[in-house]
């Protein structure tokens, strides 16, 4: 029965599901008079907007809300709401048939930089003149907005991810009870590692803890955010102002030399190179691990899991290690996830493009924002210090899990260019991991190559990384020493990696 259930949810959230209300008509919305004389004669006539977008709870949104904001934006919606799992084989589908809708959210980096092609061919409109007229989407990042850009070009509207989560969670019961410090160095991280390995941080008289976790992930495991501390660039840096990839720098080597130093004293996991997220996750919850490498976002989480069967757990975040060279870095992704795209096959014409545009300007309006991330005050949530401060009993945040969340992937934008309500914190922790995620905006090491692509990238890129993911892990793991790590350098640049660089370099050239 759960499985028919399950299927059913499934079918219905792959079809198009009609989000329409009935809407009342109402003021139009200053923003909605931006356009030709033919728009503003339509413009108190409720805009019939189809959107494409991704579906990461179990069942489709339903409840007040949606209602609410059709109303405010004087909009009918009509939400085409696809699970992740079959989300790029959804717009792959809409893109050959041309039966996308109006606005498509394309799901995430990875699938909007397959769009690149299509974009530089013209099948979707460019929007990058048009956001200077409308107040809210005026304040998208111009940072981020470059980064997302197509040779110099907008076709999206973003919704924004913090630029930099990254840093270490460590078990701080098992520090103090060491007579630990807060690590600040590689060294310290190192030293508190091999404790945690050698000195019984668990009480339990057993060999049976390690240092630190990780798995089969060189970006979002241990490996890139420690290599950051070293000092390395993030994906591509710049030397005699040219750009070069990350593992040609020296600092690559270090990193590559301190995990080896990890992996030959039993500090990590040895078989790291195939562990999965979630074995990864349950070496450390399971206290087998003392210390956690990647987003700090999960701290507050895993305290609470694993306080359920050890109430004594106490964790705590670093974000600022400094390196060999004494200075302070953390790798930084280009500030956007998700991205809203508007193909020419269903937006007809500027006119219609600018009113679409002016739905999107009023979603970035902190009532709707407020509306798409709380929900209504007095259903889902209630003021407390002016943020706002989410129901906790059981059945309270099934009904937020079923009316709010999904709309999150209705977002534009986010917390740092709309004034909206903020979550109300009262867990230590979490504010701690807060304060820490953003003090990472101080220290970034950002890409310079975030804005460029490769043709021959597009084409190879995963072979070519193939080459050095498996020349890093060997490097590691004391299976091939540094002559041979370099050899695999050449047959990556041999392979397609020098034209990779050249066609990278052009662009540095030409929009730097």
């Amino acid at each position: 029965m759960a499985m028919m259930t399950k299927t059913k949810r499934l079918l219905a959230a792959m079809g198009t599901v009609g989000l329409l209300a009935s809407s009342v008509a109402c003021s139009t919305p200053e923003s909605t008079q931006t356009g030709s004389g033919t728009q503003e004669a339509d413009a108190n006539k409720p805009l019939d907007l189809t959107i494409m977008a991704v579906l990461h709870t179990p069942d489709i949104p339903s409840g007040p809300v949606i209602s609410e904001i059709e109303k405010k934006t004087n909009t009918n919606l009509k939400v085409n709401w696809v699970p992740q799992g079959v989300y790029e084989e959804k717009v792959n589908a809409g893109m050959a048939t041309e039966t996308l809708p109006q606005a498509v959210f394309v799901g995430n980096v990875a699938i909007y930089n397959k769009f690149k092609s299509s974009l530089r061919d013209g099948q979707f409109w460019e929007i990058g003149p048009y956001l200077k007229d409308y107040p809210y989407l005026s304040n998208l990042d111009p940072v981020v907005l470059k980064n997302s850009a197509i040779d110099g070009k907008i076709y999206g509207l973003y919704q924004s991810t913090p630029l930099s989560r990254q840093g270490v969670i460590y078990r701080k019961d098992w520090a103090d009870k060491l007579g630990l410090p807060e690590p600040k160095t590689t060294e310290d991280l190192y030293q508190m590692m091999k404790a945690f390995k050698e000195k019984d941080p668990d009480g339990d008289g057993q060999d049976n803890t390690i240092g630190v976790g990780d798995r089969s992930d060189l970006v979002y495991g241990a490996f890139k955010t420690i290599s950051s501390y070293f000092g390395t660039p993030n994906y591509w840096g710049e030397k005699d102002g040219k750009l070069q990839p990350e593992f040609m720098f020296p600092q690559y080597i270090d990193t590559m030399n301190f995990f080896k130093k990890l992996s030959s004293e039993g500090l990590i996991n040895r078989d790291f190179p195939v562990t999965s997220k979630s074995d990864h996750e349950a070496l450390f919850k399971s206290g087998k691990a003392g210390v956690y490498v990647g987003c700090l976002c999960a701290a507050p989480g895993y305290q609470r899991d694993m306080r359920k069967t050890n109430p004594n757990v106490e964790l705590a975040v670093v974000n600022r290690i400094t390196g060999p060279d004494g200075k302070e870095g953390v790798w930084s992704v280009p500030g956007y996830g998700n991205m809203v795209l508007f193909p020419k096959s269903a937006v007809k014409d500027e006119a219609e493009l600018k009113r679409i545009l002016a739905y999107f300007n009023h979603v970035m309006s902190p009532e709707i924002y407020n509306l798409l991330t709380h929900g209504i005050e007095g259903k889902h949530y209630d003021l407390v210090d002016g943020k706002a401060k989410g129901y906790r009993d059981a059945e309270n945040v099934a009904i937020k899990d079923r009316e709010v969340r999904p709309l999150l992937s209705l977002r534009i934008g986010g917390e740092e260019t709309i004034d909206g309500l903020k979550a109300y914190v009262d867990d230590p922790l979490q504010e701690k991991t807060n304060a820490a995620m953003a003090d990472n905006n101080n220290i970034l090491i950002n890409n310079p190559a975030s804005a460029y692509s490769s043709p021959t990238e597009d084409h190879k890129g995963l072979q070519l990384q193939q080459i050095i993911t498996d020349a890093t892990y060997q490097y590691i793991l004391g299976k091939m020493d540094e002559s041979g790590f370099q050899a695999a350098v050449e047959k990556w640049k041999s392979e397609g990696g020098d034209k990779v660089i050249e066609e990278y370099n052009e662009q540095h050239a030409k929009f730097k």
